[in-house]
């Protein structure tokens, strides 16, 4: 199934918990010249930026951080 509805209108994307787009928008801010849309770069910069011990927060958090750069450089 597609992401968009019959109309055309885009369906409801992931909806993170707060904490985890607040850390990223704010790595972001930060460390503007760290991020890019590449998700692979993302993973690897929040591991060295922060003290994150979980993988999967550090992936959810670099994945935040891409749609973040994806959405905010169009």
């Amino acid at each position: 199934m597609s992401a968009t509805r019959d109309n055309g209108v885009k369906g409801l994307g992931n909806i993170r918990p707060t904490y985890i787009k607040r850390i990223a928008i704010q790595l972001v801010e930060t460390h503007p010249d760290a991020f890019t849309d590449d998700y692979e770069n993302n993973k690897r910069k929040v591991s060295e930026l922060t003290d994150v011990r979980s993988i999967m927060m550090r992936n959810r958090i670099a994945g935040y951080v891409t749609r973040y750069r994806q959405r905010h450089e169009a």
